[in-house]
């Protein structure tokens, strides 16, 4: 039987799990939310009322019906590897992680008494911090899970996100394509910029737009790349062969045909976005 969420935990209240707490409680979620990070970041959560207090991750577990893994992947992992022994018999555990197949194994080996669901939210800022946290921020957007659960869908559809089942391998090529391929164009054409000291006296909306990941920090991107490489690399490699086919077809009429797809991808994204 599963412990109903009377009581939710957040390990890692930043950005992203300061989100989600806000969100459910605007969602209606009338239980307490404990909060397990840093010393800081506990101090910036109390302040703005996103948690209720704080607590050792052990003293927290003990009491969840629900435990939100908002950590970096190596946290995430660390963190799975040793919680079960502080859970009860039918705890949810589940992770904001950027990628999946890694904390999905690990969970498998380490999670008997509690249960485990991968996620992960498919919204974001390159800003980071609790204090950046938005209970709308996962409003209209994709949020993965690795398998069914009624109760986590139900509360992700009232935070007013939309549920994405995917396999973990699945969803690691997926997002290698639309996540972290963007990031490393960004940060590629960020660095040319960079390298070009009067590119900025005529950058316009384009260049702009075009490079806001390029802001991200690498301490979040990090593990993504490390813990997501075969997938990264693959889609990397189709994209150096997109840009040489552009390339040799820069003179050629051909070349309508690839802005006229380009153009369907782009506005088939912007109609899922929108439903």
């Amino acid at each position: 039987m599963h412990k109903p969420w009377s009581v939710v935990t957040v390990a890692g209240v930043g950005l992203m799990g300061g989100s989600f707490a806000l969100a459910l409680r605007k969602a209606g979620f009338h239980g307490k939310i404990i909060g397990v990070s840093s010393p800081a970041a506990i101090e910036a959560a109390l302040e703005r009322r996103v948690i209720d207090e704080a607590l050792p991750l052990a003293d927290a577990a003990a009491q969840s019906g629900m435990i939100y893994l908002a950590q970096p992947i190596e946290k995430i992992l660390e963190t799975i590897a040793r919680i079960d022994q502080w859970v009860a018999p039918g705890t949810l555990i589940t992770d904001a992680g950027s990628t999946k197949a890694q904390i999905v194994a690990c969970a498998s080996q380490n999670i008997r008494r509690g249960r485990f669901v991968g996620g992960h939210p498919m919204a974001g800022k390159h800003s980071r911090g609790v204090s950046e946290a938005d209970a709308d921020l996962f409003h209209r957007r994709p949020y993965v899970l690795t398998a069914h659960d009624a109760e986590l869908e139900n509360w992700i559809h009232q935070i007013g996100a939309r549920v994405v089942i995917l396999d973990p391998a699945e969803h690691d090529r997926l997002v290698a394509l639309t996540s972290h391929l963007p990031q490393l164009i960004s940060t590629a054409l960020g660095s040319s910029i960079a390298a070009e000291r009067e590119a900025a006296r005529v950058a316009g909306p384009a260049a702009i737009d075009m490079t806001r990941l390029a802001m991200s920090s690498y301490d979040i991107w990090r593990d993504i790349l490390l813990t997501n490489s075969g997938p990264i690399d693959a889609v990397l490699e189709a994209f150096i062969s997109k840009l040489q086919d552009l390339r040799a077809t820069l003179r050629e009429p051909s070349l309508r045909a690839e802005f006229d797809r380009a153009a369907a991808g782009a506005h088939a994204l912007r109609g899922v976005e929108l439903l």
